[in-house]
């Protein structure tokens, strides 16, 4: 999950497949930290795990508006899919002895993307930076 504004990943998760439960923990993490006011646009491609009937209740319970990219228009979610283009270059994913090395490795990738990594769309700040600055200025 990330932060349109600030572009931070503010929840992730893995697994083998792409589950609901797989997206549900992501979003559940993504609460947790931001705690969001009511009315937050949450924004997915049309994968059915973000369809399911657990995920949309989560979203309804939480006050979040669900939003979704328009079939076969990939530029909907441009932001997410740059992202993970970033993180796979980047991460120089690999085969993983098992899922506890891809956890370590993503999770120390993920928070050198938070806190040190530069984004030109954010004058050059890391995504924690960025909103630093974007609190000290409210």
């Amino acid at each position: 999950m990330l932060d349109l504004c600030s572009r931070r990943a503010v929840g992730w998760s893995l697994a083998e497949q792409m589950t609901e439960t797989l997206v549900l923990d992501a979003l559940r993490q993504a609460i947790r930290a931001r705690q969001p006011a009511p009315g937050l646009v949450h924004h997915s491609d049309r994968g059915g795990q973000y369809a399911g009937c657990a995920y949309r209740a989560l979203l309804r319970r939480a006050d979040i508006r669900q939003s979704m990219s328009r079939a076969a228009n990939c530029y909907d979610n441009a932001f997410m899919e740059s992202c993970f283009g970033t993180i796979k270059t980047e991460l120089e994913m690999t085969e993983y002895q098992d899922s506890r090395q891809a956890r370590q490795d993503i999770a120390g990738y993920l928070a050198y993307y938070n806190l040190e990594r530069r984004h030109s769309s954010l004058d050059y700040l890391a995504p924690a930076a960025f909103e630093d600055r974007l609190a000290r200025s409210i």
